[in-house]
């Protein structure tokens, strides 16, 4: 195994006021002044509107809500030419519900990832279960400081246990002391001192402590309570000094005031282990059980300090074989019988001192970094680094086709309210009225006519799908409405998610390019008021669509950052269903097929290249790839997936019927992937999807009519479908158009480029 020598830390960073920063840069300037010596830098994490002067060892600040500057901190890694991360978990630290920010980062990250596991819950949240659960999946190596810490994450994260490292919390290498000469330099000579440090936040049990004094100083009159820290931060910013203030006023009211002392500072290392050497006895009160480390803890408990302490995961873990004195949570009386009876009892604390420092002799920094390099050395020959699989490339001969525009059928197809949802062979069937996924549809072949500069639509009629998109929205459901009679009645509050996520669609490409800058400023304004609803979306359809819709909105409205937001929780969301879905040999999001699948990786690959996110492109690209397989018959051509068989699981796609829109889906898909790795051959495959319009499919059968541009809606297992509806017709357009606009601006054949070349 090779050690690394350029170290990268993701973590708080000192002079920020946390127990992590400390660590991060304890372990640091340990490995720093390692046997085998290290370069180290940290990307720090900056809480919100706080500024600090990080010291130069600090290469990227991230702010803690910015979702972009994760993704550009991943960057910033990948180009810095560091031989493996170090990444400090902990729920608080990060942006997002329970921190979950850090996952783009990671997402992003193309270097072997060590995770240092701060806390790990029990008892988890959904979310915090998701979290943690994709952290550990992103990293080659995982670190515990406490057994209880690798039960946890095998029983309830199924994280494998051979990819978890125990290793203690370091600490200072000090000599055993003698408190009562560290007692004379502090001036504090001939009192038993009493000691708890660590930033101030009602979860560290001090009322504990002071609710003991009375009892305690019954037994040794001379003794005293320091409280070593500042406050907390976060408390100070949302309540002052008010939880200091009422802990003085339990002193003054129980009447041992005389006998605590708060010194309310963040102290630095060297006065820190001052206080920890002339302390009789430390005590660690915490409230909660799941405390899987403290830093507190480690330090003075590895100095040789007799411990009292409640028996949270980290105490019960230190503290056995009479190395400690547990006591019950909350429980004043028996803390006040334990530090009293060490206070009272010297040779029993020495020799309770002596079992502490022999067994933290592990525990030294020295140490500590050194068993770090073995689990980063372990981690770099795991690492299997994330890269864009070969693509597949189907050659196959086609016949030249035409792909002018013509919207003879189209016109036919529409009246003053929008667009027709079906047809009875070529005629408008009025009896099944209209629908917002047609009319959006429609609203997108305009915005895609004006983006290429082209005319054919009347602005009336352009107007008329943007007039069904802005009645179809009910405000009282923040939703979509989709079907409507020919009588203009609508048939419902809301239409599906689908339909919304369509919608949201149009109304991006609306916003960036419709030529009448009022509907654009139209688009831009409905979509705001229509996009966050889709947070709550389980449709992977929906996330799809409103990603495209996204892609051009952003482009729109660069300002908007919840929409940023929105953009990167969507893919993520993708993302996350094929990590859990996808297995060998079958690279996809979903258990079984459905209807424009590929729409699922062209939105990962478009908002991949607008982001900046190789991760993205990368999945949607392999999806793609093997959706490819899935969609191409013996003979090499395109073959739509068969609504016959829509979600089999473990069964072979249905032949029949064949759809338009898993076409149109595909050719959008394949020019996608083309754009992000510039292989010709998904020009190809792009235009083997659009030659099964023009008779290169199963019946080998043309589909459309070139005079009038109607299309037929697809493929029965014996015959083509012989009616023309609004679905049909604009799916074959929006091809033409898709399609003629790379014929027309195709650059010369380039050398391919890996996703990872967009980072």
């Amino acid at each position: 195994m090779s050690r690394p020598t350029r170290i990268a830390f993701i973590g708080n960073s000192l002079p920020r006021q946390c127990g992590i920063a400390t660590f991060t840069g304890d372990l640091s300037q340990a490995l720093v002044e390692a046997v085998e010596p290290v370069q180290t830098s940290i990307v720090a994490v900056t809480d919100a509107r706080q500024s600090y002067a990080y010291p130069d060892d600090v290469i990227f600040e991230i702010r803690e809500e910015e979702v972009e500057d994760y993704v550009t901190a991943a960057r910033v890694l990948n180009e810095g030419r560091f031989d493996v991360v170090s990444l400090q978990h902990e729920f608080g630290i990060f942006g997002g519900p329970d921190g979950e920010h850090i996952l783009m980062l990671l997402e992003n990250l193309r270097i072997p990832l060590v995770t240092t596991c701060h806390t790990i819950l029990a008892e988890p949240t959904p979310s915090q279960h998701r979290v943690l659960q994709k952290v550990a999946a992103q990293s080659s190596r995982v670190v515990v400081m406490a057994e209880k810490g690798r039960t946890l994450l095998t029983e309830i994260y199924g994280v494998a246990s051979q990819k978890i490292d125990v290793i203690a919390h370091g600490i200072p290498d000090r000599p055993f002391h003698d408190p009562d000469l560290a007692k004379v330099e502090r001036g504090y000579a001939g009192r038993p001192v009493i000691l708890t440090f660590g930033l101030l936040s009602p979860n560290k049990g001090i009322e504990v402590v002071i609710d003991a004094m009375p009892s305690i100083l019954k037994q040794s009159p001379e003794a005293l309570y320091i409280v070593l820290g500042a406050t907390h931060p976060t408390l100070l910013r949302q309540q002052g000094e008010a939880y200091r203030d009422s802990l003085r006023q339990r002193t003054e009211r129980l009447g041992v005031d005389h006998a605590v002392q708060f010194l309310n500072d963040f102290v630095d290392l060297p006065t820190l282990l001052d206080f920890i050497a002339m302390c009789d006895v430390y005590v660690t009160p915490y409230l909660d059980e799941a405390q899987m480390t403290s830093g507190t803890l480690s330090y003075s408990f590895g100095m040789g300090s007799a411990v009292v302490s409640t028996p949270y995961w980290h105490a019960c873990d230190l503290l056995g074989d009479d190395r400690g004195v547990l006591v019950p949570f909350g429980d004043a009386p028996a803390t006040a019988t334990a530090i009293a009876t060490l206070l009272g009892d010297d040779d029993a604390r020495m020799a309770m001192r002596k079992r502490a420092y022999e067994a933290g002799r592990s525990m030294i920094w020295s140490h500590v970094a050194s068993l770090y390099l073995d689990s980063m050395a372990k981690a770099r020959t795991a690492y299997r680094p994330k890269l864009v699989s070969d693509l597949i490339s189907l050659r196959i001969k086609r016949p030249p086709q035409q792909t002018a525009l013509k919207l003879g059928h189209l016109h036919t197809m529409c009246d003053d309210t929008g667009i027709i949802q079906h047809a009875v062979f070529s005629v408008p069937d009025r009896s099944h009225g209209y629908c917002v996924d047609d009319n959006a549809r429609a609203l997108l072949l305009s915005s895609l006519l004006s983006a290429v500069g082209e005319t054919g639509i009347a602005d009336r009629m352009t107007a008329s799908f943007a007039a069904f998109v802005e009645h179809a929205w009910n405000p009282d459901t923040g939703r979509f409405r989709n079907f409507m009679s020919y009588d203009r009645r609508w048939l419902e509050d809301k239409g599906s998610e689908d339909s919304h996520g369509r919608t949201l669609w149009a109304l991006g490409a609306c916003a960036l390019s419709d030529t009448d800058a009022p509907r654009r400023r139209w688009a831009s304004a409905l979509f705001a008021q229509a996009m966050s609803v889709t947070l709550d979306f389980r449709s992977p359809r929906a996330w799809a669509f409103t990603l495209l819709g996204l892609n051009d909105y952003c482009k729109a409205n660069p300002q908007d950052a919840q929409a940023r937001m929105l953009r990167l929780r969507h893919a993520d969301s993708l993302m996350d269903l094929d990590r859990r879905v996808s297995k060998s040999g079958r690279r996809w999001f979903e258990e079984g097929l459905s209807y424009e699948n590929a729409r699922l990786s062209q939105a990962l690959i478009m908002t991949g290249i607008a982001t900046k996110v190789p991760a993205f492109v990368e999945t949607g690209v392999a999806t793609l790839e093997w959706l490819m397989t899935q969609q191409t018959g013996e003979k090499g051509n395109f073959r739509a997936i068969g609504t016959d068989g829509f979600f089999e699981i473990g069964q072979p796609p249905r032949l029949f019927d064949q759809q338009p829109v898993e076409a149109t889906a595909t050719v959008a898909a394949c020019l996608a992937a083309y754009e992000a790795t510039s292989d010709r051959s998904w020009i190809e495959a792009a235009h083997r999807a659009f030659d099964w319009f023009t008779g290169s499919n199963d019946h080998g059968v043309s589909l459309v009519d070139t005079e009038t541009g109607s299309c037929r809606d697809g493929l029965h297992v014996d015959r083509p479908n012989e009616n023309r509806g609004a679905e049909s017709v604009l799916c074959y357009l929006i091809s033409c158009v898709e399609l003629g606009r790379v014929n027309q601006m195709l650059r010369p054949i380039l050398p391919r480029v890996s996703a990872r070349q967009l980072s």
